[in-house]
């Protein structure tokens, strides 16, 4: 069998793009957004292996009172991917904003499941309170820096976590999170800085060896663990048919 491409599970590309540039990257992407307008250009687009999210990030003030729930319901109908939502305990906006967001995100998603990338930066507690008070099927808690308790209590509420290179300085956090629930991200362009020169969305080989160090096994056998994590987020979130069908098709190979 072709051995699977990366996942990059977080990284943010401009919607105009050329299809040729994003196949050139050999990996499969899932593309944040910030915005419901910016969602809206990359849903028009149909590329084989980036996956283009619905996102209303927590740190725009424009982003968060220009949500409108019904119009992210719209959307979320053409992709598998939600991202980027979530909380922001250094943005501008007011958490009760933010909060009032991110229910209204997670009430849409309680219906309707997606693979959901979220925010937690400066807000670790208060994201898991509304994961508790709205459990939802798919939640994957990106760039994660909780600490052991709040880690484990991001376990028990089902959640994933993924991983990128500039949390390759904290060892003891890469060993906290179950293999059975990473995935892997840059965030480009902001957490693979690290990266220099060979910056781009999809290079996540960096962040398979250190996870490979750290569980003491191969780096392709990150790999596979990260596509059954993948598989099981479809699985449990019953939208894999909205995925690009050579996604669907690795996805068998993968499982």
């Amino acid at each position: 069998m072709r051995r699977l491409p990366p996942i990059d599970m977080h990284a943010h590309i401009e919607p105009d793009i050329s299809p040729g540039d994003l196949l050139e990257l050999g990996s499969l992407i899932f593309a944040a957004t910030r915005s419901l307008d910016e969602a809206e250009r990359a849903l028009q687009r149909s590329d084989p292996w980036t996956v283009w999210g619905v996102g209303c990030h927590p740190g725009l003030v424009g982003v968060q009172k220009a949500f409108d729930a019904a119009r992210f319901a719209e959307l979320i109908a053409r992709t598998p991917y939600v991202s980027e939502v979530g909380l922001d305990g250094k943005s501008r906006v007011p958490m009760d904003t933010q909060r009032a967001t991110l229910d209204a995100i997670f009430a849409t998603l309680q219906e309707n499941p997606r693979l959901t990338s979220i925010h937690s930066f400066g807000a670790t507690d208060a994201t898991l309170e509304c994961l508790t008070t709205r459990s939802i099927h798919g939640a994957v808690l990106h760039w994660w820096l909780g600490n052991q308790a709040q880690t484990e209590r991001a376990v028990e509420l089902g959640c994933y976590f993924s991983v990128n290179a500039s949390m390759l300085r904290k060892p003891e956090l890469l060993a906290s999170l179950p293999l059975d629930r990473v995935l892997a991200e840059t965030d480009h362009p902001f957490g693979d800085r690290s990266g220099g020169q060979g910056r781009r969305p999809g290079k996540v080989e960096d962040v398979e060896r250190a996870l490979a160090r750290v569980h003491g096994i191969d780096s392709d056998d990150v790999r596979k663990a990260m596509w059954r994590n993948f598989a099981e987020l479809v699985r449990s979130t019953k939208c894999g048919a909205l995925l690009p069908r050579p996604v669907r098709v690795a996805l068998v190979a993968a499982t």
